[in-house]
């Protein structure tokens, strides 16, 4: 299985060990695209050597090639929102992981999305069992 993992950058970096947890539990699934995102040397700027165009481009030639998109959305990113639209439009898997206990402040719109797969937790020490769960029904079924 292939997978794009996506999460805020520019808003997000304070959230890079959460996705470094997140790529890392990932690998057990399949083959994890973006790892960039977990880089802990990408500054809050992102990839400045890359222009937008470059940027857009390499992301949707890597969402065309992936079986499931995780996206970590407790920090909102209009990025991951695009991407995350872009993913259901393709009909693609989209797992999207909340952290907190006010999911209210979660976009109603991806919330709403009956084809996107919502999922909450409280504390990073609760991602690797809810990926576990949620990648064994996947197999299940």
């Amino acid at each position: 299985m292939n997978i794009f993992f996506i999460g805020s950058i520019r808003g997000g970096r304070a959230d890079q060990p959460r996705y470094a947890r997140i790529v890392k539990i990932l690998e057990q699934y399949g083959s994890v695209f973006s790892h960039h995102v977990s880089d802990e040397t990408l500054s809050q700027y992102g990839e400045t050597e890359l222009s937008g165009k470059e940027i857009l481009e390499r992301e949707l030639e890597t969402l065309a090639k992936n079986d499931a998109i995780v996206a970590e959305v407790t920090t909102p990113s209009l990025g991951v929102g695009y991407l995350i639209a872009r993913a259901t439009s393709l009909e693609k898997k989209v797992i999207a992981l909340y952290c907190g206990d006010d999911a209210l402040k979660l976009s109603a719109i991806i919330k709403g999305d009956p084809r996107v797969e919502v999922h909450t937790y409280k504390a990073d020490e609760e991602i690797e069992n809810l990926l576990v769960e949620i990648f064994n029904k996947e197999k299940a079924s």
